[in-house]
């Protein structure tokens, strides 16, 4: 069983920045791969970023040149920076690590307005 908790949500003006935490139960050293989902009021759940244990990172195209998702296994946690905010970033923020299961934090909220 693995345990993740995020932080770092808040509220952010157009163009600012946020950095996301997720802070794993267990060692992430040798879990397959860990990311993010987001999920905005009367929307689906959408992917954004993952980071294998080995491999290349990907993003979804709504992110690309603004996110960047990394990890630092010493500390078991994975960070999302999210730079040039825009209002459709808003959303609740799903960290997740997919080794012998899929586990889920419990959600952080981004709220990106003037």
């Amino acid at each position: 069983q693995v345990q993740l908790v995020e932080s770092g949500g808040g509220l952010v003006s157009p163009g600012g920045s946020l950095r996301l935490s997720c802070a794993a139960s267990i060692s992430i050293s040798n879990i397959n791969a860990m990311g993010w989902y987001r999920q905005a009021p009367g929307k689906q759940r959408e992917w954004v970023a993952t980071i294998p244990r080995v491999g290349n990172r990907n993003y979804a195209d709504a992110v690309k040149g603004r996110f960047t998702i990394s990890r630092d296994n010493a500390k078991n946690t994975v960070y999302l920076q999210m730079n040039s905010l825009k209002p459709d970033d808003t959303a609740v923020y799903y960290c997740y690590a997919a080794g012998s299961g899929y586990y889920w934090g419990q959600g952080t909220q981004v709220t990106v307005s003037s």
